[in-house]
């Protein structure tokens, strides 16, 4: 039997991609509305207005695209709008990670303070703090801020659908192949082209 010969293929390539945080990872990252206000309440905290900081931020975008409608294409707009809002999103979402690290460190001191044979974590003088309340404090201030954060960006993505008339999605990239540097990269160029 003869084998019909074969063209040699190039091996498929997959390109892999960068995904680009969601809303939804930021609404499980940060704390919502009723949270924020337990946290505001316990620790004697200012009580946000979550519902005005997330109008706000929806009329702020909606009017900055109603403002440079004139001088954008439509796909310009939607791409500028796509980098803006997706710059809330990601602040967001950094500001509930790092939320997310000093409750741990919270609960961390305040398991270690419950431990009655430990002098370095007992409470300081009295009229000072102890460093595990000092941590539970700092963890709420972060609390509020990445709240705050996300109520901005959920304004943000609103108002992207409000102006483009579609549902924001991030923008997803290829991802860069570190070790390629532009040298390697023509000299496989050069080599492909010389067959």
């Amino acid at each position: 039997m003869t084998k019909t010969a074969r063209s040699p293929r190039a091996p498929a390539r997959v390109i892999p991609l960068r995904r680009g945080t969601t809303l939804e990872m930021v609404r499980l990252a940060c704390p919502d509305s009723a949270q924020a206000l337990r946290i505001s309440e316990s620790f004697g905290l200012a009580i946000l207005d979550s519902d005005g900081i997330r109008d706000l931020h929806e009329r702020l975008i909606v009017e900055t695209a109603d403002a440079l409608k004139d001088g954008l294409s439509e796909r310009a707009m939607q791409i500028h709008l796509q980098r803006i809002v997706g710059s809330y999103v990601g602040s967001a979402h950094g500001a509930g990670q790092f939320y997310s690290r000093a409750v741990t460190e919270a609960r961390d001191a305040t398991a270690k303070l419950a431990n009655e044979s430990r002098d370095e974590d007992l409470d300081g003088p009295v009229g000072f703090e102890s460093a595990a309340q000092r941590k539970r404090e700092f963890a709420a201030d972060m609390a509020l801020q990445a709240h705050a954060l996300s109520m901005a960006a959920e304004g943000a993505v609103a108002a992207y659908k409000h102006v483009v008339g579609e549902t924001w999605k991030p923008f997803e990239r290829q991802v860069e192949h570190a070790g390629e540097t532009v040298g390697r990269k023509a000299a496989e160029l050069q080599m492909a082209a010389l067959g």
